[in-house]
């Protein structure tokens, strides 16, 4: 995942979040759906990479799924995660191919705006440290704020996941077209600091092109939006739409 390569009509990657296929499971605290399965389907439905959120509440994915996922997917493993001790050492036996570090409320539905990275500044900086011990290639998810972008470079990670959640809000089309903008100037910002750009939160079958469209987005991370439309077509080809649409917006910048 070299930073700041991305040709301008090559399609960005698409990471699909398996959570809510563990929270379903979670639910009933049994064993079914199994999470490692929805993996492969979405390999087979074209998935670049997985992404999975080990929570500090354990609310859907377990440890138990990082592991095998870890041996068994045949695309890069991306690992969502707090900055937090137990679950940083964890990720360093564990040894994915990506770790995600974002913000982790407990009472929060799903995650709520990015890291703040200038304010945890010496926490983050230690868990950087930490995972680059190991040869772990480090992102950070947090808001498209110049601020932050900058105090992400400065700590030399390779990448940032800029958090789409006011795009994914907006309330009418003038203030999505302005949410997409700042978007725009964000990963630009991003890139002229030699950062790879990631985005996610929010995404759906309905907003997703404009964000795909962007030239230097290298990476999209959906989840939710993905799940809920494989329960009725299917996991494979719910993934396979995601897909398309993201190629399709590329090719022809929207």
């Amino acid at each position: 995942m070299n930073a700041g390569i991305c040709a301008d009509r090559r399609p960005p990657r698409l990471g699909v979040n398996i959570d809510h296929i563990a929270t379903l499971r979670q639910a009933r605290r049994t064993v079914e759906p199994d999470p490692v399965w929805g993996a492969a389907l979405a390999e087979l439905g074209g998935a670049d990479l997985i992404t999975v959120h080990l929570r500090e509440d354990r609310r859907h994915i377990q440890e138990r799924d990082v592991r095998i996922l870890r041996e068994t997917v045949q695309v890069p493993l991306n690992l969502e995660m707090a900055v937090d001790p137990e679950i940083t050492a964890f990720a360093r036996k564990c040894a994915p191919h990506q770790v995600t570090l974002v913000p982790e409320k407990r009472a929060e539905v799903t995650t709520e705006g990015g890291l703040d990275v200038i304010g945890q500044l010496p926490r983050v900086r230690d868990c950087i440290n930490q995972l680059n011990e190991d040869g772990l290639v480090v992102s950070l998810f947090i808001d498209p704020d110049e601020r932050q972008i900058e105090a992400s470079a400065a700590l030399g990670v390779p990448a940032v996941e800029l958090h789409t959640g006011r795009y994914a809000d907006a309330k009418t089309p003038a203030e999505q077209v302005a949410e997409l903008d700042q978007l725009t100037k964000a990963v630009n910002f991003a890139h002229e600091r030699h950062l790879a750009v990631h985005v996610g939160h929010g995404l759906t079958y309905r907003n997703v092109s404009p964000v795909a469209a962007i030239p230097l987005v290298e990476e999209l991370n959906i989840g939710h939006s993905i799940v809920a439309r494989s329960l009725m077509v299917g996991f494979k080809e719910a993934v396979a739409e995601m897909k398309r649409l993201i190629d399709l917006a590329r090719m022809r910048g929207f």
